[in-house]
């Protein structure tokens, strides 16, 4: 069996000079890669050291709507030659945060519409943060070109708004939202979304599954994410891990024989 964790920070501070027993811990629960993901400038070279580093991590660079505010011609020209570096999976995670609101809203919107078209013009994928902010994200990939993919990394709308994404080139990444008792809406996302667009992810070292809910996350649970989809939809866990490690070899360009 084959899990791949398709969003993962290895490049935050809880790992700092642990990576390698993380990607170990990781394979020891059938967890054979992972995206590891930027969101600045620092985390961004992170995601790129980790990528060379190790064989089986890939990254995803981008800025968040937390810097968007930090984003301009010359930021852009630095993301833009980074992802053409062969280790870039995706751009990401991008997108829109009305929650935090550190960036002023109009300048997330611009932002966000931005680093599409940056996606579009290098042929990636690009893999979205959306927090209270779900109709305008909505609007924004709605008149985007997402002719090459985009996937909602923790996703965690409920049926209303997963009808309306899976109108367009979408796909829905969960994560351990997904195995809260009380995440009610999401379990009704998980249990509806066609199984070729489904992606699992941990986002650690945040949102820790059951049965670990509560300690520091890590990109071997994942498993457990895989888990809690498999038993929404009443599936073994090996048809969800092979559905989703199929899918995301096939939105991220990536051979599965590398893993």
């Amino acid at each position: 069996m084959k899990i791949y964790d398709n969003h993962t920070h290895l490049n935050d501070k809880p790992f700092a000079g642990k990576e390698a027993e993380y990607v170990q811990k990781a394979r020891d629960l059938d967890v054979v890669g992972m995206n590891c993901v930027g969101q600045d400038p620092e985390m961004n070279l992170g995601a790129l050291e980790l990528a060379k580093r190790f064989d089986n991590v890939k990254a995803i660079i981008g800025y968040c709507p937390d810097v968007a505010k930090d984003y301009d011609q010359a930021a852009e020209d630095l993301l833009v030659e980074q992802a053409k570096s062969g280790q870039v999976v995706a751009i990401g995670e991008i997108g829109l945060d009305y929650y935090w609101d550190e960036s002023p809203r109009d300048v997330q919107r611009e932002v966000f519409a931005r680093q599409i078209e940056v996606a579009r013009d290098l042929h990636l994928p690009v893999n979205i943060h959306t927090r209270d902010a779900f109709e305008d994200c909505w609007k924004i990939l709605k008149e985007a070109n997402l002719e090459y993919g985009a996937v909602l990394h923790s996703y965690n709308g409920g049926p209303e708004w997963t009808d309306k994404f899976l109108d367009l080139n979408v796909n829905f990444s969960f994560s351990g939202v997904v195995s809260f008792k009380k995440a009610q809406e999401v379990h009704e996302s998980a249990k509806m979304v066609p199984l070729d667009r489904l992606l699992v992810e941990t986002d650690a070292p945040y949102l820790t599954p059951v049965p670990y809910r509560g300690r520091q996350n890590e990109p071997g649970y994942v498993r457990y994410v895989a888990q809690a989809v498999a038993d929404l939809r009443g599936l073994e866990l090996a048809e969800v891990a092979e559905a989703t490690y199929a899918n995301t070899m096939r939105i991220y360009g990536l051979n599965a024989e590398e893993f």
